[in-house]
């Protein structure tokens, strides 16, 4: 964010958002709608425990947010797009980058 990298900023955000989704878990047998009486009561009274990921999860949604890009990237062929089509090639080498580990996260 300080080197004003707009494209790995918006790719690293995007990336943490992915990663952040994937942790959630659906909560099962929890009323979605009824009477206030019966909704839960108190701090923490409706938290869900979140899913671990591990090394390969990560890896594996960086990846899938990589090839997102790329295929979006590929389906867009005009040449008024080609702005676009650079940023997200771009974002797709930064969260590559990570994957590699010659993405730096302290830069950003």
């Amino acid at each position: 964010m300080r080197a004003r990298d707009k494209v790995a900023v918006r790719a690293i955000r995007s990336a943490l958002a992915a990663l952040d989704n994937a942790g959630a878990v659906p909560i099962d047998g929890a009323p979605r709608a009824g009477a206030i009486e019966g909704s839960a009561i108190g701090a923490g009274a409706v938290e869900a425990p979140r899913r671990e990921l591990g090394e390969d999860d990560m890896a594996g949604i960086l990846r899938a947010e990589a090839a997102e890009r790329l295929s979006a990237a590929d389906e867009l062929a005009a040449p008024e797009h080609a702005a676009r089509v650079a940023d997200l090639r771009a974002e797709a080498v930064v969260l590559l980058g990570f994957l590699e580990g010659s993405g730096s996260p302290g830069a950003v």
